[in-house]
């Protein structure tokens, strides 16, 4: 990952948590003391444990998978969708809407509905539209928009999610606990970190540590991504590599998009649908 050290951790106010009457005991270990009546968060712990973290977003990015970025307060709603619109991932910086991964069905006729009116309101579809016509579409347009925006193209479960402030989004949490996506996420000293796989220990409320730590991460992802290799004139599904993982040229008719062992090919196991309490969407 890129090099960050104690100095910008503490110029970004990382170290700052809660008061400590909101404190969570289970983030106990990665607490240094209190000052003031403010926890004061280890961060000679935060960063080798953001660094595990930036390690395995590298590795998803190196295999083409996917990462779900997800920060929807004011503070940090900014940086989350600068980072997916970078690295070209879903994001969710408004409102997260209940059901998003466990209920893909209703989530999937929204972006459609979403997809229908903006095919509607392209200049040369709007011929026979009244203006009243074209204001009431534009103004569904960008309701839809707002909510469904950032993941329209998020054609499948996500790979892994990385979430600022776990207590805020805490219906994103559920959903991928639900699902056994990995979570990646900001958690300060009111906060609890079961269920999240890659905890970093933070201030989750600063613009300033968002900024940093969503870099990294951000960082991490891009670089993983360079290091996927291109394969030119290749079509189908799948690429045969032998027991030493090169390349069968001879077999290469077409592109293909994952790279296997013959000897160790395994169906995915279909993520059964959960149901959860649906958010409607604004229409």
């Amino acid at each position: 990952m890129k090099n960050i050290d104690m100095r910008q951790m503490l110029e970004a106010g990382a170290h700052f948590g809660h008061k400590t009457k909101y404190w969570n005991p289970k983030m106990s270990p990665y607490i240094y003391g209190e000052r003031n009546g403010i926890h004061i968060i280890n961060l000679e712990t935060t960063i080798p444990m953001l660094s595990e973290a930036c390690d395995f977003v590298q590795t998803i990015a190196s295999q083409s998978g996917t990462i779900l970025f997800v920060g929807t307060k004011i503070s940090v709603k900014n940086e989350i969708k600068d980072a997916g619109v970078e690295c070209k991932m879903p994001y969710v910086s408004n409102r997260w809407l209940g059901g998003t991964l466990t209920n893909n069905q209703t989530i999937s006729k929204s972006i459609k509905k979403l997809e229908v009116i903006e095919e509607s309101l392209k200049e040369e579809n709007t011929n026979n539209l009244s203006k009243k016509e074209i204001l009431t579409l534009s103004r569904s347009y960008q309701k839809l928009d707002k909510g469904l925006g950032g993941i329209r193209d998020m054609k499948k479960i996500p790979d892994a999610i990385f979430i600022i402030d776990v207590n805020y989004e805490k219906n994103a949490v559920k959903e991928a606990i639900v699902l056994g996506i990995p979570i990646i996420a900001i958690v300060d000293t009111n906060s609890s970190p079961d269920g999240i796989n890659y905890v970093i220990p933070s201030n989750d409320d600063s613009r300033a540590t968002a900024k940093l730590i969503t870099s990294v991460i951000k960082d991490s992802f891009l670089a993983g991504k360079k290091t996927i290799p291109i394969l030119d004139n290749i079509d189908d599904e799948f690429v045969e590599v032998d027991d030493e993982g090169k390349i069968d040229a001879s077999k290469v008719k077409r592109k293909r998009k994952i790279i296997i062992n013959k000897k160790e090919l395994v169906k995915e196991t279909p993520v059964e649908e959960t149901p959860v309490e649906e958010t409607p969407v604004e229409e």
